[in-house]
């Protein structure tokens, strides 16, 4: 299993900014999970690297925007507008597979240690 490496967390005010970043190189797909305390972890947002194609959990569309680097070893969450729910840690996952259910951990076998994101109102 290999271990994905995140940055990018911090705190924030409400109306506030964030990116994730996330080194993850020859996957298929790369998301991004968060998971608040007392709560189970939830897909945020999933990208197909070879061909951009993005999928977002609904509470964030409009809001997130998960891409990649040109390469194709980074992918980046831009957090925008960031309200107190979406205080949590956020995880980065991959896998080498396809999947029609991309925002499921169950689908992803490499995980990162986990980054803090924390908005305050």
């Amino acid at each position: 299993q290999v271990q994905l490496v995140e940055s990018g967390g911090g705190s924030v005010q409400a109306g506030g900014s964030l990116r994730l970043s996330c080194v993850a190189s020859g996957y298929f797909r790369v998301a991004w999970f968060r998971q608040a305390p007392g709560k189970e972890r939830e897909g945020v947002a999933c990208i197909i690297t070879h061909t951009d194609s993005t999928y977002y959990t609904a509470s964030v569309k409009g809001r997130f925007t998960i891409s990649q680097d040109g390469a194709k070893r980074t992918v980046f969450l831009q957090m925008n507008s960031l309200k107190p729910e979406d205080t949590a840690m956020y995880y980065c996952a991959a896998a080498k597979s396809q999947t029609f259910d991309f925002l499921s951990p169950g689908q992803y076998n490499d995980w990162g240690q986990g980054t803090q994101v924390t908005v305050s109102s």
